[in-house]
């Protein structure tokens, strides 16, 4: 199911086709789906801080200032910390990729599990 953590992004409840599951604790699937709206909320307000600097800049036309805004949203909106399909057996993944793509840190995961930090870790090192 879709779920609405927050106006203009959303979590959308799919399995990762072609990944291999992973298995989270409950106790970490439940932190997951209690964190990842607040995640994304701070990934959004820095996005919109780098989106305000582009269209105050004095660097280019405005015509080009928006254009590039116009690019960066559209990108930027295909990221997890704006929008991320959410399933238990893709959590570890999905918090990989959230740490890859500086979305959160790996100090965002000290209330998770060893177990849990050490899946994260192994993924990362992939």
């Amino acid at each position: 199911g879709i779920v609405f953590p927050a106006p203009f992004h959303y979590t959308v409840d799919r399995k990762k086709k072609g990944e291999p599951e992973m298995e989270i604790s409950k106790s970490d699937w439940k932190l997951f789906r209690e964190k990842i709206a607040d995640w994304q909320e701070n990934y959004m307000d820095r996005l919109n801080k780098e989106y305000i600097a582009l269209l105050s800049s004095d660097k280019g036309n405005p015509s080009d200032r928006f254009w590039k805004l116009e690019g960066r949203i559209r990108r930027d909106k295909k990221s997890p910390g704006v929008m991320i399909e959410r399933e238990k057996a893709s959590a570890i993944f999905d918090i990989a990729d959230l740490i890859r793509l500086k979305v959160i840190t790996v100090d965002d995961l000290a209330d998770f599990s060893d177990t849990l930090k050490e899946a994260v870790k192994t993924m990362l090192e992939r």
